[in-house]
């Protein structure tokens, strides 16, 4: 009950301010650049070892990117362009993330770790696997939109890790993000398999169907 609320409370906010934002005449792409010139500034704090606060910005940066979708459907200014610039940046949004965490662990600091890079460059292969096969499937007029770790998860996933993360602190619970690391590493790559599989399975059957009208 309270989660619902708080979710019901948080949507009034949101559809709020979409609202004010449709009623301005702000154009939805220049919400989505916003969004992903935050979260550059996300990688950025990553690659200077500032997880917390590089968890606080990703916050901002995926409220951007919940308000372009809405303001665009709101104004009825939903534009081939406007997805396909929506989409794109996602992808770069997901690898400057990514990269900036590769860069932290990477240097030549107390913390290097090749462990934690190798995870995060697999997180990352994994997650623009993920979006192509997603992208590269449905344009052959296949969904695939399957799999447990999608952008959204991934999203969650990197803020947990950034909040729970105080490079050089001691205590157990103020390093969380090697074990995101293993998550997102892990799951990006089984949900990148898993649909391959699921397209595999849609075309063989679109064949088989094929085969059997002729």
């Amino acid at each position: 009950m309270l989660g619902a609320s708080i979710g019901r409370g948080a949507m009034r906010i949101i559809d709020a301010i979409v609202r004010w934002l449709a009623f301005g005449g702000i154009s939805p792409n220049i919400l989505t650049v916003i969004g992903v010139t935050i979260n550059v500034g996300c990688g950025v704090l990553f690659g200077f070892g500032e997880f917390f606060w590089a968890g606080v910005v990703l916050i901002f940066a995926n409220f951007f990117d919940m308000l372009d979708g809405n303001v665009a459907r709101l104004t009825g200014r939903v534009t081939k362009f406007g997805a396909f610039l929506d989409s794109s940046l996602d992808r770069l949004s997901d690898m400057v993330a990514f990269l900036g965490i590769i860069a932290f662990y990477a240097s030549n600091t107390p913390l290097h770790s090749l462990l934690n890079v190798v995870l995060a460059g697999a997180g990352l292969i994994g997650s623009v696997m993920v979006s192509y096969t997603t992208a590269r499937s449905e344009s052959m007029g296949v969904k695939s939109n399957v799999g447990f770790l999608q952008r959204p998860e991934r999203m969650v996933l990197l803020i947990i890790g950034g909040l729970s993360t105080f490079p050089g602190s001691n205590s157990f619970f103020a390093n969380r993000m090697p074990q995101v690391l293993w998550i997102l590493a892990i799951g990006s790559i089984w949900t990148f398999i898993h649909r391959m599989f699921h397209t595999w399975k849609q075309f063989r059957s679109m064949d088989i169907e094929n085969i059997e009208v002729k």
